[in-house]
């Protein structure tokens, strides 16, 4: 027996949940195209919310894209759907990414159904955390999370933290020599307020963060050399919790589930009460992005730098309109 096709009112909060994920500069690349006929719900990258200059490859597009993939997962499985998936099901359509059927056989995910509670409560925090170390259930946890969608989190040793620190200050300093990369950032980011507010995307100046002293967490700085009226300095943790995540390959679809465990060890965090924040910087440059590998780990493409631990919950970016993101046909 065939199940009837889903409502719109019921895709449409599915669509909701899914644009709540974390994306480069949230520039919310993706945009979904409802199959009513069918019950398949399909997810596109939006090639006008690309970042040529940050992300020439797309790797970051397609990560983001993976995260709003797997929060429309979570949230069906929380509806009590079966969500069944394919991963970039036409070659001839690169920016077709996934093709969602909603009603799979068999009973929802548990483990998704789960995490449902956590997609609006999870946002990044580039604020100071507490100078404390993850107990290890929780690192083992956040592992398991990333394994689930076939990638790997590694937590590196001290040393290689600072090395990582390094390689953030060595990204900063090449992008404060790009004029292009400069001009792509201030298009994405708000650092006055009455900006903000009129803008459903990008990063407002509220959740920049303080600047830092010296440098010993890896948080971007949106700012960018540009002032921002009100903001502050704040110590920051001397010793971050620091995980790499990463796939054994590199390429579309490798990013795809790479940006998946990316939003799964997200919502596993924000659900056993920590907060994070993630950059992508060092990893922006190819010729330093290969030295971000921890050498006394088998990872071999590291795909994002998350910093964990205790501390205040960020603000919620700007959201587009579902409205803005959905077709019916």
């Amino acid at each position: 027996m065939t199940a009837p096709p889903l409502g719109v009112d019921t895709v449409t909060a599915l669509v909701a949940d899914a644009g709540t994920a974390p994306s480069l500069h949230n520039a919310q690349p993706w945009t979904f195209r409802y199959l009513r006929e069918r019950g398949v719900l399909r997810l596109y990258a939006d090639l006008e919310r690309a970042l040529p200059r940050t992300d020439p490859d797309g790797r970051g597009l397609h990560l983001g894209c993976g995260a709003a993939l797997f929060n429309l997962r979570v949230a069906a499985a929380a509806a009590g759907l079966v969500p069944a998936v394919r991963l970039l099901p036409d070659p001839a359509c690169p920016e077709f990414l996934a093709e969602v059927q909603l009603h799979g056989a068999g009973a929802p995910d548990e483990s998704l159904v789960r995490l449902g509670p956590a997609i609006r409560r999870r946002h990044s925090s580039r604020a100071p955390f507490r100078d404390e170390e993850l107990p290890a259930a929780v690192r083992e946890r956040l592992c398991e999370a990333a394994r689930a969608e076939g990638g790997q989190l590694v937590f590196p040793g001290a040393w290689h933290v600072r090395s990582i620190l390094e390689l953030v200050r060595d990204a900063e300093g090449r992008e404060a020599l790009d004029p292009g990369l400069r001009q792509e950032t201030a298009r994405w980011t708000r650092t006055r307020t009455p900006d903000a507010v009129a803008t459903p995307d990008g990063i407002p100046a509220d959740a920049f963060g303080p600047r830092q002293p010296v440098t010993s967490a890896p948080v971007r700085d949106f700012a960018a050399g540009r002032p921002v009226p009100g903001r502050g300095w704040a110590p920051f943790e001397k010793n971050p919790n620091v995980a790499l995540l990463g796939t054994a390959r590199d390429e579309p679809a490798d990013w795809l589930c790479a940006g998946q465990a990316l939003e799964r060890v997200l919502l596993r965090a924000t659900a056993d009460g920590l907060v994070a924040s993630v950059t992508s910087q060092p990893l922006e440059w190819p010729e330093i992005r290969w030295a971000v590998r921890d050498p006394v780990s088998d990872m071999t493409h590291v795909q994002m730098v998350i910093r964990l631990g205790h501390g205040p919950e960020g603000a919620a970016s700007p959201r587009r309109a579902v409205s803005d993101l959905l077709d019916v046909l």
